[in-house]
């Protein structure tokens, strides 16, 4: 079963990859000609179409394997994204590029063979007894602390750091890894017909939480683009999503127990090859020249200009939702 996740998962990121590269392409089009706005045009909404299918698609793949095995998946929008740039929107390719491609694909093999494969039914019971549980409750305690101390700082002594904006976001996409695992591990096992699950108020509760929690990120993760660069942005939210991603698996749902100590070593070693792939490949991305785009499209633009075409991650797992739309803000923000 958890390679029907595997592939569902990749396909995911990889058709969120596609859409992000098309709204790109959209806005640098739309700029160039200075006609209607984007959202008039019909190759936008396709990429915005196949954006919805991908996070789908990352949705319904935690339902079928493991969150540590799923959220780490979300490098290959990112290796997916800077070849599309390379072929299609002519950015320059880079020996980090290449570097980085082939540790993220080392890496994600590693992850792919190492990581759990099995986890427990997500069941409302399971879910209800989870919560509860000792473990989880110290890890939401020392998260809750965390997040108000991080808050203080953010909000009442007006500190911007990127490390802080980005521990915001990966403190809330563990509570939104946990609730979409839940929800969507539920709506499995309905399927599956073996009970049904979406009677239980427990379903409901953890739909809110998922939905309140996303929001969130979204909103600090828009900040954050309004700050930061995404050359910044895309590798520390891959690799702080990943990081709560697996602590959330492993302390709600006990991914990992059973796992020998190989496994977990080689597991590591795989998220560290897959971090230091998406670190080379998001750094410092090159302007492209946006008339050497148009020309090889079949399009004979009137002028010439530069713009930044920056690889997009995702986190997610669940895919990184929030991280994903928080891309269009900034695409915005680069039109003139």
């Amino acid at each position: 079963v958890y390679i029907v996740g595997i592939c569902i998962a990749v396909c995911g990121n990889f058709l969120i990859s596609i859409s992000l590269n098309i709204q790109k392409y959209t806005h640098m089009r739309q700029s160039q000609r200075g006609t209607k706005p984007y959202y008039t045009s019909r190759l936008w909404w396709c990429g915005i179409l196949l954006m919805g299918l991908g996070e789908l698609g990352n949705f319904a793949a935690y339902g079928f394997a493991p969150a540590s095995l799923i959220a780490p998946l979300g490098c290959v929008s990112v290796i997916a994204s800077a070849v599309i740039s390379v072929v299609f929107l002519k950015e320059t390719l880079r020996a980090s590029d290449i570097l980085g491609g082939a540790l993220a694909l080392i890496g994600t093999y590693c992850l792919v063979t190492f990581a759990p494969h099995s986890s427990p039914h997500v069941t409302a019971n399971m879910v209800e007894r989870s919560l509860v549980s000792w473990q989880f409750l110290i890890y939401f305690l020392f998260e809750a602390i965390l997040f108000a101390v991080l808050m203080y700082f953010y909000k009442c002594r007006n500190v911007k750091h990127i490390v802080i904006m980005m521990i915001l976001v990966a403190l809330l996409a563990s509570v939104t890894v946990i609730s979409v695992k839940a929800v969507s591990g539920m709506i499995t096992e309905t399927i599956r017909g073996s009970h049904l699950q979406l009677t239980y108020p427990i379903f409901y509760i953890m739909f809110i939480i998922m939905v309140t929690s996303c929001a969130f990120q979204i909103k600090f993760l828009n900040q954050a683009m309004k700050l930061f660069d995404a050359t910044e942005i895309v590798p520390i939210n891959y690799v702080f999503f990943t990081a709560s991603a697996i602590v959330a698996g492993i302390l709600f749902y006990e991914e990992f127990y059973g796992l020998s100590i190989i496994y977990i070593i080689m597991f590591v070693v795989g998220c560290l090859l897959a971090f230091t792939g998406v670190f080379l490949i998001a750094r410092a991305r090159p302007r492209i020249k946006m008339d050497r785009v148009f020309i090889s499209m079949g399009q004979i633009p009137g002028k010439s200009c530069t713009d930044k075409v920056q690889p997009q991650s995702d986190d997610s797992k669940y895919g990184k939702l929030a991280s994903k739309l928080t891309c269009n803000s900034e695409i915005q923000q680069d039109e003139p």
